[in-house]
């Protein structure tokens, strides 16, 4: 019980002594509330002021704030921007290499240089704008002045302005990007100027398909030197160099161009010509420019139009065909146009005609080459140059074909040839006739004269050549008629006819003599026969009559065998002076018609020789005198009659140049060609008939009809 009394008393004694604590701390705060409160009252007083000075820290704080962010907003992309400046240089300082090592590595490396560049074009100049932005207001506002901050702005913009200058004067004067564009055109001209092979067109018309598709190939670029040409022009064009790309491709190829052209031997091109030139001087050189035309656009121009495809076809078709046009021009496509159109200048003939048409065969089996190789605008001149020589060659060529019988008739003013031949005109004539009608040109001349009537927009006969051509060789009739006329000697009128009818019916079989008829042809071997017998009673029918016993007289005293054996040597010695001069062209013809004098007068001299012999024996050695001539010296005489000279008719080109002598202003009158024309036919026929059927000469009855 004790033990418990006492622990409360403890329990008592501990209670008191906690509240004795918290009194005394009570009055302790009690005094402090007493002291706090004049305290608070002067707080209370300053509080609004308090209140103000923390509104401004706060502002301050904001602005600071905000200041940092737009710094950092302006630092971060000027940062990126010197980064790219410094990659630039080290792109730049890659390029100092030739491209040649290694092309395509450093055309990646131009290629990202680009790039960055362009970056930089892009932002560099904004970069510096907003840090110029924030040093302005860092400079205005001392509130947000932070000296760090500060620094590093002017800093950072100072260090662009004077990246951003170097590369402005390094642009200016090309860099190190232009330097190494410089570098890439030399490396496209070498690549060029290394791999162009001259095309050796001379052998190329030598060549069969296959050899001449190996020889185009092997002159054409390899693929890799291709590829590396299509690169170059992509790297040039993205920098604005295409055309010093172009200049350099143009004047590589055309020059190569040119030297391929040199092989043909083209000197002819630039030689003078007028239009009083004949086209027989030219003719050599015509058909020539027909050959190399088809060389040039079919093997060299159709490889440049390839390749300028190839080479530019990343840039665009309108670029490969302005390079193609230029190589055309410069290598020399001009040069053939410009002599196909002065030989349309020159004066008019008939061989200007064939030549025409071949020039025109040779420009319309090319005209779909033509078409693909110069149809853009480009190339424009060459189309336009094309069409004026291929009108100029139509027109010139029917302007001559219509015109031709007006020439046959200004030739009837020419006198025929002495020795009785075939006039060269005929020859001439009836030989162009057989080309005109032939497989090689009526085609030609049919399409010339179709497209001629278009223009005229008439329509096109196709009879229109035959007609012409009968029109032509009625002239020809005209012709030989009067020239028939202007003889002295009858006998060689006759022999002058009969030497030109058989030329006319040895058309038998040619194009000239399918088109005039087998009527035509008949009557010609007609006229034939019937001068020929006129042509040998009129020249030898008298030897006959002076062996004749009954037809002849004596002088008194005078043997008449002798006689007439003297007689008739010194009438031969006479004709036969007389008809050695005159020619019988055709082999066949001249053979029968010695063999028809042989014939007729052999027999009678040698049966007169024989009926006499016992005579000339008598006389002894008198007989020398009078027996000039045995029956085989005579025969031997007649066999070599009538042969032409040797050089008469072997001269072709002497032949062609018998239309010179022409008055060629005649040509002119076109509009008069229609009452020139004059009409012969069935009454001229009809007259010689009459004439034969009256020929009652009997000794020269002969038939050359089976010759």
């Amino acid at each position: 019980m004790a033990k418990e009394v006492l622990e409360n008393m403890e329990g008592l004694v501990t209670a008191r002594q906690r509240l004795k604590t918290s009194i005394e701390k009570s009055r302790a705060f009690a005094s402090a509330l007493d002291e706090m409160g004049p305290k608070l009252e002067k707080i209370n007083q300053r509080l609004p002021s308090l209140e103000a000075a923390a509104r401004s820290i706060s502002v301050q704080k904001s602005a600071v704030s905000a200041s940092k962010d737009h710094i950092g907003h302006a630092l971060g992309p000027a940062s990126a921007v010197l980064k790219v400046f410094y990659t630039a240089r080290e792109l730049k300082m890659s390029l100092v290499s030739d491209p040649c090592s290694d092309l395509f590595n450093y055309l990646l490396v131009m290629k990202r240089l680009e790039e960055v560049l362009r970056f930089l074009a892009d932002n560099c100049r904004l970069a510096i704008m907003w840090l110029e932005g924030i040093n302005e207001l860092v400079e205005k506002d001392a509130v947000v002045t932070n000296e760090k901050y500060l620094a590093v702005v002017k800093k950072s913009l100072r260090i662009l302005q004077e990246l951003q200058a170097n590369e402005e004067r390094d642009l200016l004067g090309g860099g190190l990007l232009g330097a190494a564009l410089e570098k890439l055109g030399i490396e496209f001209k070498r690549l060029l100027t290394e791999r162009s092979v001259p095309l050796d067109l001379a052998s190329l018309a030598t060549f069969t398909v296959e050899q001449a598709s190996s020889t185009i190939a092997s002159s054409s670029l390899p693929l890799p030197v291709m590829e590396k040409l299509q690169a170059i022009v992509e790297r040039l064009n993205s920098n604005n160099k295409l055309e010093m790309c172009i200049s350099v491709y143009v004047d590589a190829r055309s020059s190569n161009a040119k030297r391929s052209l040199q092989t043909l031997g083209l000197d002819y091109l630039e030689m003078c010509i007028s239009k009083f030139d004949d086209v027989q001087r030219l003719e050599g050189y015509i058909n020539q420019w027909n050959k190399h035309l088809v060389l040039a656009v079919k093997h060299l121009f159709e490889l440049e139009y390839r390749l300028c495809n190839d080479v530019f076809k990343k840039i665009g078709s309108d670029v490969a065909m302005g390079c193609f046009a230029k190589i055309a021009a410069q290598s020399g496509i001009h040069a053939f146009l410009q002599f196909g159109k002065h030989v349309t200048e020159c004066k008019k003939d008939p061989i200007k005609l064939l030549k025409l048409l071949d020039m025109f065969a040779s420009l319309n089996n090319l005209r779909l080459d033509f078409n693909l190789l110069f149809s853009g605008e480009s190339c424009t001149e060459i189309q336009n140059s094309t069409r004026d020589l291929v009108k100029r060659i139509v027109n010139g060529a029917c302007e001559i074909f219509w015109q031709l019988p007006l020439q046959l008739e200004l030739q009837r003013r020419t006198s025929p040839p002495s020795d009785g031949s075939v006039p060269r005109l005929v020859s001439f004539i009836t030989h162009y006739c057989n080309q005109l009608l032939g497989d090689d040109y009526n085609p030609i001349l049919t399409q010339v004269l179709k497209i001629h009537q278009s223009w005229k927009q008439e329509n096109y006969g196709e009879d229109l050549i035959s007609n012409q051509v009968l029109v032509i060789m009625k002239e020809i009739g005209l012709n030989l008629d009067g020239w028939s006329k202007v003889y002295e000697d009858i006998s060689l009128s006759y022999l002058f006819m009969m030497n030109n009818h058989f030329h006319l019916c040895n058309m038998k079989g040619k194009k000239l003599g399918d088109m005039m008829g087998d009527s035509w042809l008949t009557g010609h071997e007609q006229y034939t026969d019937y001068y020929a017998e006129l042509y040998l009673r009129e020249s030898w029918g008298k030897l006959l009559a002076l062996l004749n016993q009954k037809s002849m007289t004596t002088l008194a005293g005078e043997d008449p065998v002798m006689e007439r054996l003297l007689a008739f040597n010194e009438a031969f010695d006479q004709i036969y002076k007389k008809q050695s001069n005159r020619i019988i062209c055709d082999e066949k013809l001249r053979e029968k018609v010695c063999e028809l004098l042989v014939q007729a007068i052999l027999p009678v001299y040698s049966s007169y020789m024989q009926d006499h012999h016992m005579t000339f024996v008598e006389q002894d050695g008198a007989a020398s005198n009078y027996v000039k001539y045995s029956v085989q010296s005579l025969e031997k005489m007649f066999s070599s009659m009538f042969r032409p000279k040797p050089s008469k008719y072997n001269n072709s080109t002497e032949q062609r140049n018998l239309m010179g002598s022409v008055d060629y202003r005649a040509w002119k009158l076109q509009n008069m060609l229609s009452s020139l024309f004059r009409k012969h036919g069935s009454s001229r026929q009809a007259h010689l008939r009459a004439k034969i059927k009256s020929f009652v000469a009997n000794q020269f009855r002969l038939t050359l009809t089976a010759i």
